[in-house]
C-alpha cells in the first residue's frame, strides 16, 4: 500500500478506542512520575510495581516476570492468560533508564535520582503500552476487541545483550503471533511515526581491550613496550583495517568510548584499557565481526609488542521489520490519523534488543515522533537534556490500539 492511499476498513468500519482526555492527562502524569524515578536495568522494582498497580485497578491480571522485574499482561483471553486460542498481538515496552545525570535544570519533572535519567524515552514507551492496554481492556469489556493482546513490559534493554532474551525465556512469546513496538525519535515531529520495511536499526556489540607491557622510562621507549603508542595505534588503525576487510555497504563501524593509560608524563605505563562499540548494518557481516575484529586488534598489538586481552561482548542483531507487520502499523496509523501521519525513515546505527523477539515471531518497530513541530533544537537520545513533546503519548496509544483493531478486521 502506498503512503498516498487511504485505508478502507471492511464494511466501512470506524475505529473505536479514542483516548479520553482524562486518561490522556493521567498518562502524562504517569510518564512524568517514571521520568522522575528512573531505574537501571534489572533494578526496575518501583517501575514494575507502578505498572502492575495501574493494570490491576483496570481489572487486569499482570504477571511479574520470574527475573524479578518487568511484567506481562494478557487482554481478551480466557482467564486473562492464553489457553491455546487465537494468537495474540504483543505490544512491547522497555522500562529501564540510563546511568547518566539529568541536566534539564528548569524541568519540574527532572530526575530525582543522581546520575540516572530516562534519556532514551523508555518512560514514554512504557506509558504508551500501558495506555493502549487500558483502552483495549475497556474495548474488551464492550465486546469490541477482535484479537487477544499481550502487553510486555521488558527490563534491561540498555544492558547488553538486552533483557529481551530473559523475557523470551520466561515464556512471554508463547501464543504470540506478531509483536510491535515504538521507539522515540527526536528527529520526527510529534503526530507522526516513521516506518520502514526491513532493517531499521543495526547490530551493536561491545568491545573491551586490555593491553599490557613491562613499562619503563619515556627516555628509553626502544627498551620496552611503548604502551601508550600501542593503544593509540589500536584506536586509529583497527577501525581502518577492519573497514578494508568488509564490504563497505555492510556499514560496520568501530567507535571508541573510553581510553585509559598511565599516571605520569615521564613513565611508560604497564597497562592500558580501551572500550567501545562495534555497529553493523548487515546481519551477515555482524556474524563474522568478532573473528575479524579480534584478529585486527592482535595484529596491531603485536606490531608494538603489547600483549592483548580482548573481551568481545555480543550485543544485538539488527531489528528487521517484517513487511506484513510494518503494513499493519502503516494501516493503523493512517486509519487513525491520516496519510500525513506516516513518514519514511532510514536505518540507524543504533542497537535495540527488540531484535531478539523477531528471531521468534514476525514484528515491526515504529519510530514515534517526539519533536515539537517547528522546533529547531533537537534533544538527542542518550543526552542528559533529552525530553519529548508529550502529545506523542496520545499518538503512540492511538497507533497501538488501532493496530489491534485493524489487525482483527483484516
Amino acid at each position: 500500500m502506498s503512503l498516498e492511499s487511504e485505508v478502507d476498513l471492511p464494511g466501512g468500519a470506524v475505529l473505536p478506542g479514542a483516548l479520553p482526555d482524562a486518561l490522556r492527562a493521567e498518562l502524562i502524569a504517569f510518564r512524568r512520575d517514571l521520568h522522575m524515578h528512573p531505574e537501571l536495568g534489572n533494578q526496575e522494582f518501583r517501575t514494575t510495581a507502578a505498572i502492575k498497580e495501574r493494570l490491576e485497578r483496570a481489572g487486569l491480571k499482570p504477571r511479574v516476570l520470574t527475573v524479578g522485574t518487568g511484567l506481562v499482561c494478557d487482554i481478551g483471553v480466557e482467564g486473562e492468560q492464553w489457553d491455546g486460542g487465537p494468537s495474540m498481538l504483543a505490544m512491547r515496552a522497555d522500562i529501564d533508564g540510563l546511568p547518566i545525570p539529568d541536566t534539564k535544570s528548569e524541568c519540574p519533572y527532572r530526575s530525582t535520582v543522581p546520575d540516572r535519567a530516562h534519556a532514551c524515552g523508555h518512560d514514554v514507551h512504557t506509558t504508551v503500552v500501558l495506555g493502549a492496554g487500558l483502552v483495549l481492556a475497556e474495548l474488551h469489556k464492550q465486546g469490541l476487541l477482535p484479537r487477544p493482546v499481550r502487553l510486555i513490559f521488558q527490563p534491561a534493554e540498555e544492558v547488553l545483550p538486552g533483557g529481551a532474551a530473559d523475557v523470551i525465556k520466561c515464556g512471554a512469546l508463547e501464543g504470540v503471533g506478531a509483536i510491535i513496538a515504538v521507539h522515540c525519535d527526536p528527529r520526527v515531529d510529534a503526530g507522526q511515526v516513521g516506518l520502514r520495511e526491513g532493517p531499521i536499526t543495526s547490530a551493536c556489540d561491545r568491545l573491551e581491550i586490555a593491553l599490557n607491557g613491562p613499562g619503563g622510562h619515556t627516555a628509553r621507549p626502544h627498551l620496552t613496550t611503548d604502551l601508550v603508542t600501542a593503544a593509540a595505534r589500536v584506536v586509529t588503525d583497527v577501525p581502518a583495517l577492519v573497514g578494508r576487510r568488509f564490504d563497505s555497504r555492510s556499514g560496520l563501524a568501530i567507535t571508541w568510548g573510553r581510553v585509559e593509560s598511565g599516571h605520569a608524563p615521564n613513565v611508560i605505563p604497564q597497562h592500558a584499557e580501551l572500550s567501545g562499540t562495534v555497529r553493523c548494518l548487515d546481519i551477515e557481516a555482524w556474524r563474522q565481526a568478532p573473528d575479524v575484529v579480534v584478529a585486527a586488534i592482535d595484529e596491531i598489538a603485536n606490531l608494538y609488542r603489547a600483549k592483548s586481552e580482548i573481551n568481545y561482548v555480543r550485543g544485538v542483531p539488527p531489528v528487521v521489520n517484517e513487511p506484513g507487520v510494518t503494513e499493519l502499523l502503516r494501516d493503523a496509523m493512517i486509519a487513525r490519523r491520516g496519510v500525513d501521519s506516516v513518514v519514511g525513515t532510514e536505518q540507524s546505527l543504533g542497537g535495540e534488543d527488540f531484535s531478539w523477539y523477531l528471531e521468534h515471531v514476525p514484528g515491526a518497530m515504529a519510530r514515534l515522533g517526539v519533536r515539537t513541530p517547528g522546533e529547531r533544537h533537537v534533544r538527542d537520545l542518550h543526552q542528559g537534556d533529552f525530553d519529548v513533546d508529550e502529545s506523542a503519548i496520545k499518538v503512540g496509544v492511538e497507533l497501538f490500539t488501532a493496530a489491534a483493531l485493524v489487525d482483527g478486521l483484516r
